[in-house]
């Protein structure tokens, strides 16, 4: 059991929820050693408890070394802060739900463990082979980077590759607003790092990429979070968090959405940067999956011409997550702070791997794969949705690419639950709430079609349906 599960009021009672308010206070930097803790009044009117709840909270705090009090003065933050720890920003989840724990599983698991859940397809669909082949290329090569950091803004020959492929689908990016990254992870933390203070506001959609939100509790933001549609996300919520909130910064897929596999619609994108333009919002999309789709959904970076949207991506989900090969595309006068960041985070990034991603792109590989994939992915979507509907699942939305189905569970079934039972049959699904900042998705599981192609999937969602809907019929009587 965790050490905050041994200490304290018992979790779930008023006194300590009292003190977890004031341990994540502590644990986000929002409260620094020393400074003043919330009287007993204000944390009264704040949380909406009696004063006995909070005196008996701040003295278990006091007892445990947390805070101490100063007569005549209040309490304070006591000692030095704790190391940073991810686990102890935001609510407290069950591991079922809690998207570092579900990475990890799906990360760690063995050969036996199938992983609808998880956010990658199976090795056996990447061009693993063509990987090889470009790797013993790039050894031949007397010209190839192996040995030196190369250029700050990374190798310019994929730069110049990836600026013609971003013009396909109308995003005016010349190679020297184009900044190369270890991966799609690494981009999006170097635009925070740029981009963003402690304390600011950031918009996310309900459900996202659970990535987003565990990387922007990294930076020590404030997360909003706003309802998505079929069509993108809600606009009478998105304009009112613009109003209510002023947020610094939008973080979104347009292409492929995840988890629901939605495309955001022209006339949404249209409005949606309008209100940006209004508000003073920044946007960053994410276009890690759109190399899947079999027609380009609207740009927001191609409507903005990068005035106030930037675009990231990489290959990790599409060529292979080894090699670790991402990008920025920014507007220009944001390029020479954004790599002074990177020189000073990680000096450089991978010239082996920009190397081999651009001999891919250029040999025809990369290409020939894709066409491949998509047809695969085509014929795997409209079998899972044909699986799960058998299962009684109703499903959202129907992807028009990409690898992702977000289904709903029948008869009000809990997806942690769902979950939870699975995992004693080796199989590990990703419960909604895992992608909602607001946590009111937990009747949704997200479903990886490539990953979902074995029977034993659908035997254990069905056997751990079974099983939630028995113990909830139990304790109803």
């Amino acid at each position: 059991m965790a050490e905050s599960e041994n200490r304290g009021a018992p979790s779930g009672t008023r006194v300590g929820a009292v003190m977890d308010s004031l341990r994540e206070r502590i644990a986000s930097r929002s409260l620094m050693p020393g400074a003043r803790v919330p009287s007993i009044r204000a944390m009264t009117e704040a949380l909406g408890v009696s004063k006995s709840t909070v005196v008996e909270a701040y003295d278990r705090l006091v007892a445990e070394g947390v805070i101490i009090a100063r007569r005549g003065s209040g309490f304070f933050v006591s000692g030095h802060a704790p190391p940073f720890a991810l686990a102890d920003v935001g609510p407290r989840l069950d591991r079922e739900v809690d998207p570092l724990w579900l990475t990890r599983q799906s990360l760690e698991a063995g050969a036996k463990v199938l992983k609808p859940g998880c956010g990658w397809m199976p090795p056996s669909w990447l061009p693993e082979d063509g990987v090889r082949r470009a790797l013993r290329a790039v050894a031949r090569d007397p010209q190839a980077p192996l040995s030196e950091y190369g250029s700050p803004c990374g190798l310019p020959a994929l730069r110049q590759q990836l600026a013609w492929r971003l013009a396909q689908h109308g995003v005016d990016a010349p190679p020297e607003q184009i900044i190369l990254t270890d991966g799609g992870t690494h981009a999006l933390d170097l635009v925070c790092r740029f981009l963003l203070e402690p304390g600011d506001t950031v918009l996310i959609d309900d459900p996202c990429y659970f990535n987003f939100q565990a990387l922007l509790r990294a930076h020590r933001v404030r997360i909003v979070s706003v309802p998505y549609t079929p069509s993108g996300p809600d606009l009478v919520a998105f304009e009112r968090a613009l109003t209510e909130h002023r947020p610094r910064l939008y973080v979104t897929n347009s292409a492929i959405h995840n988890p629901t596999g939605a495309t955001l619609a022209p006339a949404v994108a249209h409005r949606l940067l309008k209100l940006a333009g209004e508000h003073d919002l920044l946007i960053v999309e994410d276009e890690i999956f759109a190399d899947l789709e079999e027609e380009a959904a609207p740009r927001l970076a191609a409507f903005d011409g990068l005035a106030r949207v930037v675009s990231i991506g990489s290959f990790s989900k599409t060529l292979s997550a080894a090699v670790r090969c991402g990008y920025i595309a920014a507007r220009a006068g944001w390029i020479e702070p954004l790599i002074d960041l990177k020189l000073a985070t990680t000096f450089g990034n991978g010239q082996l791997a920009a190397s081999v991603v651009h001999r891919m792109l250029v040999d025809g590989t990369y290409r020939r794969h894709l066409e491949a994939t998509r047809a695969k992915l085509a014929d795997a979507m409209g079998e899972t949705i044909r699986r799960l509907g058998y299962a009684g699942l109703d499903i959202w939305t129907r992807p028009r690419a990409g690898i992702f189905v977000w289904a709903r569970l029948p008869d009000s079934l809990d997806a942690a639950d769902i979950a939870r039972h699975a995992l004693a049959g080796n199989v590990v699904f990703a419960p909604g709430n895992v992608f909602s900042a607001s946590q009111s998705a937990a009747g949704f599981l997200r479903f990886n079609v490539s990953q979902c192609n074995r029977p034993k999937v659908y035997e254990e969602l069905q056997r751990a349906m079974d099983v939630a809907a028995a113990s909830r019929e139990r304790e109803r009587v």
